[in-house]
């Protein structure tokens, strides 16, 4: 669903001439691709699914945020207005992130189910998290948050 997805927008950005849009599509087919290639030897010869899309999407944004403080404590806001840009793009495919609330009210519970006591359970957690919330949540903040309340 989400490769057909891309398809269309790199089509439309094609059409429209948005050079931004067609590279920052471009890049994320060619990690799609790269990760297809990779899960070969797995047995897995239809490529990877859209989770793991989903993830490898939440991945670049990482990058481009990294990159993005670099740049402004480079005195680059320019290049870091680009990496914004493609940042808005990757985002559109992304489901609506959950807010802070919808986050410790999730991480609050999933701790009750894994019967988390402690930070040795820090794994766990993140584990059941990532499996139920792929692509819907900022996993950075997710661990931030964990570690408060396991501490």
């Amino acid at each position: 669903m989400i490769r057909e997805q891309l398809k269309t927008r790199l089509v439309e950005a094609l059409k429209s001439k948005n050079e931004t849009a067609v590279s920052t599509l471009r890049l994320i087919n060619a990690a799609i691709k790269d990760k297809d290639i990779a899960a070969r030897p797995a047995g897995n010869a239809d490529g990877i699914d859209d989770t793991a899309i989903l993830n490898l999407m939440q991945s670049m944004i990482k990058q481009r945020r990294e990159s993005i403080d670099m740049y402004l404590k480079g005195g680059r806001p320019e290049l870091a207005a680009a990496e914004q840009a493609e940042i808005d793009i990757i985002a559109g495919f992304l489901p609506k992130q959950m807010d802070e609330a919808e986050m410790t009210a999730v991480i609050r519970e999933t701790i009750e189910k894994t019967g988390a006591a402690g930070m040795k359970d820090m794994g766990k957690v993140m584990g059941a998290l990532k499996a139920a919330y792929s692509g819907k949540m900022d996993f950075a903040a997710a661990s931030a948050k964990i570690k408060s309340l396991l501490s």
